[in-house]
């Protein structure tokens, strides 16, 4: 159960990271337009994501000798250094949205929110790369939980995003709001690299 925790709190801290994709997620709640398609598509888009992410480094783990594995491990440290310093960046972070409502047909939102999601490469490093590889040690059904907790996390963000986002956006223009998010995913980040440095040096 804790590595389903482990991951949901990992994803979590990823997924809050504010990108055009939760942006675009944002503006459609606030347009009340085919919101529970551009929140599913989003999730299950993660779903996908993360557990290719976990199963392409499972497979190619029998490969993987300790000069490979120091390597990943030493990428993973950088992606979590250059994530946190982006955090610290952000620290000010006012978000506006526009009041364009005009009617737009689902087929058009459909490959709106696919382009948002797969043509993001932010989205390859954080899911694929980033949860495949930090959980690459980990067993099978340790995996498995752990993809799951990070999916869970997914669903509920885009969706409660999405449907709360008249709610949320309040909140989300609010350069104080911001610096909490940060401060939550700069101290859980700042863990998952002392944890993955201290497993490089062991």
């Amino acid at each position: 159960m804790e590595f389903a925790l482990l991951g949901f709190l990992t994803g979590l801290s990823l997924i809050l990271a504010i990108g055009a994709q939760n942006i675009f997620v944002i503006e459609q709640g606030l347009k009340k337009q085919h919101v529970f398609l551009v929140c599913l598509v989003c999730s299950v888009s993660d779903l996908i994501l993360i557990f290719l992410g976990i199963f392409l480094f499972h497979y190619f783990a029998q490969y993987f000798n300790l000069t490979i594995e120091l390597i990943l491990n030493i990428l993973l440290i950088i992606f979590l250094i250059y994530f946190i310093y982006s955090k610290i960046k952000s620290f000010n972070l006012i978000l506006s949205f526009p009041g364009n409502s005009q009617n737009t047909s689902k087929f058009n939102i459909f490959l709106k929110t696919l382009g948002f999601t797969y043509l993001n490469p932010h989205v390859y490093s954080d899911t694929v790369f980033f949860l495949g590889n930090f959980s690459k040690t980990f067993v099978l059904n340790q995996k498995i939980l752990f993809g799951f907790g990070a999916t869970l996390a997914s669903f509920l963000f885009f969706f409660s995003v999405g449907y709360l986002s008249k709610y949320l956006s309040k909140y989300a223009q609010s350069s104080k709001v911001w610096k909490i998010i940060n401060v939550f995913i700069i101290t859980f980040m700042s863990l998952l690299t002392i944890f993955v440095l201290m497993e490089t040096v062991n």
